[in-house]
């Protein structure tokens, strides 16, 4: 099912949109990451993917399925491993930084604040900042992911909130603190889309059913339907779009929170 949702997403676009383009994807082992991932490969992309999670790696590349992407190990608390791994690379032309964490009713500990914040926010800005010199020579973009928790809050993830948050001021700022080198800096804010993270609320019949309430469209979101808003501001289609954050949450925040 998660295959066919994918050709659907990228049904839109040219099949060859990506190619001779090579395209880094944090946090991409599972969920959001790992579907876009896929969906620059299977627009011709040559696909880099991180995670920390070795059995995830494992996972991903035994996978038959998933034969064209490069699955590389990368801790982005890390920011010598950062430097290092990014230095390894001869060429980029996308960027995008989908590492993220969520630690619910955690988050009050400093220790574990500051941890969601590392993953979060700082590698944002540490993978942009030590990819920037590979992307001004193709004059390539970073596509930031934000949340609906960039402007709702949720009591139980302080440091998820703040962080989400920071994504969409980082956004900004380096879209005009790279801009004069034509790189492009945009953002995706994800509502709630079916994962290991939202687990818990989907698998419950009463949340599941208050959040599709909510939702313009009814119904939750799949980590498929992230891959064509990314792609989009990836392509050439976006070329004088940068300093955005695209929400792509089925309509929940503009829902009226009474339909929850």
């Amino acid at each position: 099912m998660p295959q066919v949702r994918l050709q659907e997403a990228v049904s839109g676009f040219r099949p060859d949109l990506f190619a001779g383009r090579h395209i880094l994807v944090s946090g991409a082992t599972s969920g959001i990451g790992l579907a876009l991932a896929r969906g620059f490969a299977a627009l011709g992309g040559t696909v880099t993917a991180t995670g920390s999670s070795a059995a995830k790696l494992d996972a991903c590349r035994a996978g038959a399925a998933d034969s064209a992407i490069r699955f590389a190990a990368l801790d982005v608390r890390d920011n010598r491993a950062i430097a290092a791994f990014v230095a390894g690379l001869d060429r980029l032309d996308v960027l995008v930084n989908a590492a993220g964490i969520a630690r619910p009713e955690a988050e009050f500990s400093d220790e574990t604040f500051t941890d969601v914040l590392t993953v979060n926010l700082t590698s944002a800005m540490r993978l942009a900042t030590a990819a920037r010199p590979l992307l001004a020579r193709t004059r390539g973009s970073v596509i930031n992911f934000a949340s609906m928790l960039s402007y709702l809050a949720d009591e139980t993830v302080p440091a998820y909130c703040a962080s989400k948050t920071g994504i969409v001021g980082l956004t900004r700022s380096l879209a005009h603190a790279f801009g004069p080198q034509g790189i492009r800096v945009n953002a995706v804010a994800p509502g709630y889309h079916e994962t290991d993270m939202t687990a818990p609320l989907w698998q419950a019949p009463a949340s599941n059913a208050a959040i599709a309430r909510r939702a313009a469209l009814r119904r939750w979101g799949q980590a498929e339907d992230l891959v064509g808003a990314a792609v989009f501001l990836a392509s050439p289609g976006a070329a004088f779009i940068t300093g955005v954050c695209l929400p792509v949450d089925g309509g929940y925040v503009s829902g009226n929170p009474t339909e929850g």
